[in-house]
Parts: C-alpha cells; structure tokens; sequence
C-alpha cells in the first residue's frame, strides 16, 4: 500500500488559473472568477474545479485590498458571502485569502 505522500505525488498535477478568463475556464469557474472580479478587485485570482468538472469541489486563491487590516476568518467570511448562491451547490471549498 502506498503511504499517503507517495499517493499524493502520483496524483496528476492539477492546472492552475491566474486571472485567466475565456474559454480556459469552465462554466461554473468563470461564474466564480466573475463575481469575485467584481466584488473584490483581485490583484491574483485563481479559481480551479478539483472535482474534475463536474463543480462540486473549488480551490480559490484570491489577493484583493478589500482584505487589507480583516483577520483571516472575515476575510473568508466576505468570499463565503459572495458566493453564497454557488456554495448552495458545491460540496467543497477550499480557500486561501491573503490582503494586497
């Protein structure tokens, strides 16, 4: 049996999407880059499906002045209120924040 690391690496590596719009992002990514755009002003934005496109699993690593002087947890708090309507219907969130 594999250990969980060795399993981790075999894993395919996942693309990542930095502030990219158009037809490199499905439908239900662009909804979300969309409506953090513009709620927030990114600086960085990334939105990727983990599920394998079927959009029950998001990773999102956002970097906006919106956060600036907010702990971590409202800065959370804030992308979770923007999103409310999608998290309704996603499985997963994982989410990194960070001021610019």
């Amino acid at each position: 049996m594999l250990s969980f690391a060795r399993r981790r690496l075999a894993q395919p590596a996942r693309q990542v999407r930095w502030l990219a719009t158009g037809p490199n992002l499905n439908e239900g990514e662009q909804l979300i880059f969309n409506k953090l755009t513009e709620r927030f002003k990114p600086s960085h934005l990334a939105v990727q499906d983990t599920s394998g496109g079927c959009g029950s699993f998001y990773n999102i690593e956002i970097a906006s002045p919106a956060f600036k002087g907010l702990p971590l947890v409202k800065q959370h708090k804030l992308v979770n209120e923007a999103l409310k309507t999608e998290i309704e219907g996603i499985h997963g969130l994982q989410l990194k924040t960070r001021p610019e």
